[in-house]
């Protein structure tokens, strides 16, 4: 039986490009995803917020490796991207209640590829809503790079400049456990303070092309994954998926 096709349509393609981000989409049922949070649990130690065993655990977790390369992600991927797409990088976000602030940010601040082409999705294993802290955008954002500075009293060392944007404008992305939403590498998005006493688990899943340098250690949880198509470039260390 051939799987569904979850390409997205030219309107989309060019709303992603004018605004920066996409969605909500669906990538499974909330009864699907109470399944995967429940392995994803039981393999990945969520005790810790911020930490480095929350990073590219698709590499050695078979759930997490499940939901980063789900059709219906690298689907609308490949529709903006092309054929060819390259997994450099997933992470879990989690906020208990009590969490900081995710300060006002560009991704692309922060990354370590060259040229500076990605696109994020973001995927609500908990419900993800204004309440417990869900992230926000700033529509058309991406179109200008802003500066950063030092942050004080965040979970981030940098934000950007209060000077280069607007955060009236910004818009909650509420999410339920299952959605998704994607995003370019430049557009501007934050998540408050969690204030209410709901857990919010995200994953974070980056991707890029082949012709996309990744400048990361020379250590294996830093690989790459080809997760279609072909690598021609050769520029990057690709690992392999995780066994099931």
């Amino acid at each position: 039986m051939e799987r569904p096709s979850f390409h997205l349509s030219n309107e989309e393609i060019h709303r992603f490009l004018d605004q920066g981000y996409l969605g909500p989409f669906t990538l499974c049922e909330p009864d699907e995803m109470a399944h995967y949070r429940k392995k994803v649990e039981e393999m990945i130690d969520l005790t810790v917020e911020r930490s480095n065993t929350l990073q590219n655990r698709h590499l050695d977790c078979r759930p997490a490796y499940e939901l980063c390369t789900h059709p219906a992600l690298l689907d609308r991927m490949e529709s903006i991207l092309g054929k060819n797409l390259v997994l450099w990088r997933s992470y879990f976000f989690v906020k208990y209640p009590g969490s900081k602030a995710v300060p006002w940010h560009q991704d692309i601040n922060y990354w370590p590829i060259e040229p500076p082409l990605n696109i994020s999705a973001w995927v609500a294993l908990d419900e993800a809503i204004i309440e417990n802290s869900c992230v926000q955008v700033i529509p058309g954002s991406h179109r200008n790079m802003v500066p950063h500075l030092k942050s004080e009293g965040t979970v981030f060392r940098e934000e950007a400049d209060p000077a280069f944007y607007d955060s009236s404008k910004a818009i909650p992305m509420e999410l339920k456990a299952g959605q998704f939403f994607l995003f370019s590498e430049r557009i501007l998005h934050y998540s408050a303070p969690n204030s209410s006493n709901k857990r919010r688990l995200g994953l974070a899943v980056r991707v890029t092309a082949p012709f996309v340098k990744v400048y990361q250690k020379n250590d294996p949880h830093n690989n790459v994954l080809l997760v279609r198509g072909e690598d021609e470039m050769k520029l990057n260390t690709v690992g392999t998926p995780p066994l099931g």
